[in-house]
């Protein structure tokens, strides 16, 4: 488990919210949610209007020095802030596991790098590590069954597969948590990968997308949107689906007003 750094109970922890490029180009709502949470935990929450990408695309594709800048400027911009949060698992990995990888010759800048990496959370992690929150109580989801989709930087780089599953548990109200039958499996986006790898990543989509409609859900979440965009993009080409397409911010703030990524919905 990720130690939790040291901060004086009175003072209000000051948190950067990091939006992410999918957020922010594709589904704000999911922002806003992020924001929800956060505030009823009891944070100061700030959006710092200077944040770009992470770098990860650049990264993920042997661009590392446009990646080294691209981390330079992002610890500067964040390092004020007590904690840094982001509602993606895989941009999570990027600051908390690869700044410091990439800045490893610079012994200055790895230091500032480690800094960020041991303040920087995964949205539902840090809500159950970090604060131990009480979620915002609603009944919106009664009897409505969830399937939850671990992606994959979530599950190996994050070890990220209990914090979710509590939140979702805390919902209850007549609501139940049910397992895909093969959760290790990835959905086939991988950034780039879906691009460079259309086939294999159609072939992985589809096998998801059928062991989701397997479970009898309602609805799916994921912590990350990547996740979300490539099953709710691959169900609108191919047959309609009976389960709606959230990520879980949204669901744990109550914040649904945004419709379904997929049109599924079960009457």
């Amino acid at each position: 488990m990720k130690s939790v750094p040291n901060t004086p109970q009175s003072t209000t922890p000051k948190v950067a919210l990091f939006v992410t490029c999918l957020v922010n180009q594709f589904r704000p709502n999911v922002g806003f949610a992020a924001i929800t949470l956060l505030e009823h935990a009891g944070c100061d929450v700030i959006v710092p209007k200077a944040q770009t990408c992470c770098g990860q695309p650049g990264y993920n594709n042997g661009l590392r020095n446009a990646a080294i800048e691209t981390a330079k400027s992002t610890i500067k911009l964040l390092e004020p802030y007590d904690y840094v949060v982001l509602p993606s698992g895989s941009c999570t990995g990027m600051l908390s596991k690869h700044y410091p990888a990439l800045l490893s010759d610079d012994i200055a800048w790895k230091r500032r790098a480690d800094s960020l990496s041991s303040k920087t959370w995964e949205l539902c992690q840090f809500l159950v590590e970090c604060l131990d929150s009480t979620l915002p109580t609603h009944s919106n989801l009664e009897g409505k069954t969830i399937s939850y989709q671990d992606s994959c930087s979530c599950k190996r780089e994050l070890n990220n597969t209990s914090a979710p599953r509590q939140l979702i548990n805390q919902l209850c109200n007549g609501s139940n948590l049910v397992e895909l039958k093969d959760p290790e499996s990835c959905c086939g986006f991988g950034g780039t990968f879906s691009v460079k790898y259309p086939d294999i990543s159609e072939r992985l989509v589809s096998d998801k997308t059928q062991d989701i409609t397997a479970t009898g859900a309602d609805i799916l979440v994921s912590a990350d949107l990547g996740c979300l965009i490539n099953i709710a993009g691959y169900t609108s080409r191919a047959e309609p689906v009976p389960f709606e397409v959230r990520h879980i911010a949204e669901i744990l703030a109550n914040n649904l007003e945004t419709p379904s990524m997929t049109s599924g919905s079960k009457k």
